[in-house]
C-alpha cells in the first residue's frame, strides 16, 4: 500500500501538539526571532530552494510581507486549532505545487521535491533549537527528543513522508552535517538574504511609529546579521564567503548572555507569542494569507 501523503481527519488529533507540548512552549519564544535570518539562509542554500526563492518568492518586492506570511504559516500551524492547522497545511502544501522551474545549470526544480521540502521543515526546527541555546532558554536531552517527535508529526500535516525526515534526533544531528557538508551550496538566494539584513527595508508602519523604527533600525539589523552569520557552521561561512572574526564571537556570546538574562522579566506572552500573534493577525482569516507563503 502507498503512504498516504496527507494525514486524515483522526491522524492529525493526533499529530497536533496542544498546549501542553514542548512545541506549544518553546517554538515561539521572541528570542528564536533573532534566528529567523539563519533559518532562512540554511533553507535557500538548498539548491532547489534556492532556485525556487530567486524565480518565484517576492522576497526582494516585498520582504516585510513575505516575513509575516512565514509568520502566520507557523503560528498557525502550531497554536491554531487542529482543523485550522490542517488547513494551513494544505494550503501551504498546494502553493508549493505551482514551484517549479529550471536550475542554474539547466536541471528541473519543484518545490515539492521530498529532500528539498523535508529540509525547510527540519531546519527550522534545528534554528529554534539554536535560538534557544544561544539567546533563550537551552532545551535538556529529552525536551529536545520530545520537540523533535512532535515537530515530525507537524510535517506529516504539511505532507512530508516520515521517511524523509530523521526518526530521532540522533539521526537528525546526522542528516544536519550531512546536509551541511554535502548538499548546501552558495547561491544568489543565499546573499540576498544576508544583504537584506545589512540593509532592512522600511516596514509597513504608521506614521507615528517610524522614528522608533529608524532609532532602532541599525542596531536590529546588526543584531539580526551577528546571529545569522555566526550561527551558521563554519564550514558554511567559509563556503559562502563570510568573514568571522574572534570580535564578533565576543560580540555574539554578549548578545546571548543579554537576551539570557532577559529570561526571569519576560511576561509570558513574549515567552509564548504564538496566541498573541494571531489574535493581532486576525487568526480567522490569517490562513489564508500562510497559504501564500
Amino acid at each position: 500500500m502507498s503512504e498516504r501523503i496527507l494525514p486524515s481527519d483522526e491522524e492529525v488529533l493526533a499529530l497536533w501538539p496542544g498546549p501542553g507540548s514542548i512545541t506549544w512552549q518553546r517554538a515561539a519564544d521572541a528570542r528564536t526571532l533573532l534566528a529567523a535570518g539563519y533559518a532562512l539562509v540554511l533553507q535557500v542554500a538548498h539548491p532547489t530552494v534556492g532556485a525556487g526563492v530567486a524565480e518565484h518568492s517576492s522576497y526582494r518586492e516585498d520582504p516585510w510581507g513575505r516575513l509575516f506570511r512565514t509568520l502566520d504559516f507557523t503560528n498557525a500551524l502550531i497554536y491554531c486549532e487542529p482543523a485550522v492547522s490542517a488547513a494551513v497545511a494544505r494550503s501551504v502544501r498546494a502553493r508549493h505545487r505551482q514551484i517549479k522551474g529550471l536550475k542554474a545549470d539547466g536541471s528541473r526544480y519543484h518545490a515539492l521535491a521530498p529532500d528539498a521540502y523535508a529540509w525547510v521543515w527540519a531546519s527550522l526546527f534545528g534554528s529554534v533549537i539554536s535560538a534557544h541555546a544561544h539567546f533563550g532558554r537551552p532545551l535538556r536531552s529529552r525536551e529536545r527528543e520530545a520537540f523533535w517527535s512532535e515537530w515530525r508529526g507537524l510535517g506529516r500535516l504539511l505532507g512530508i513522508r516520515e521517511r524523509d525526515l530523521p526518526a530521532d534526533l540522533r539521526q537528525y544531528d546526522s542528516y544536519f552535517e550531512r546536509m551541511t557538508t554535502e548538499v548546501l551550496e552558495d547561491n544568489e538566494s543565499v546573499h540576498c538574504v544576508i544583504d537584506s539584513l545589512r540593509e532592512p527595508a522600511d516596514p509597513p508602519l504608521p506614521r507615528y511609529a517610524r522614528p522608533a523604527w529608524r532609532l532602532g533600525r541599525l542596531p536590529s539589523s546588526h543584531a539580526l546579521e551577528l546571529a545569522t552569520v555566526g550561527l551558521l557552521p563554519p564550514s558554511l561561512r567559509a563556503r559562502f564567503g563570510l568573514d568571522w572574526t574572534f570580535a564578533q564571537q565576543l560580540e555574539l556570546r554578549t548578545l546571548g548572555l543579554a537576551a539570557r538574562a532577559a529570561t526571569p522579566l519576560m511576561p509570558d506572552r513574549l515567552r509564548v507569542t504564538g496566541p498573541t500573534y494571531l489574535q493581532w493577525r486576525g487568526e480567522e482569516n490569517v490562513w489564508r494569507r500562510a497559504g501564500a507563503a
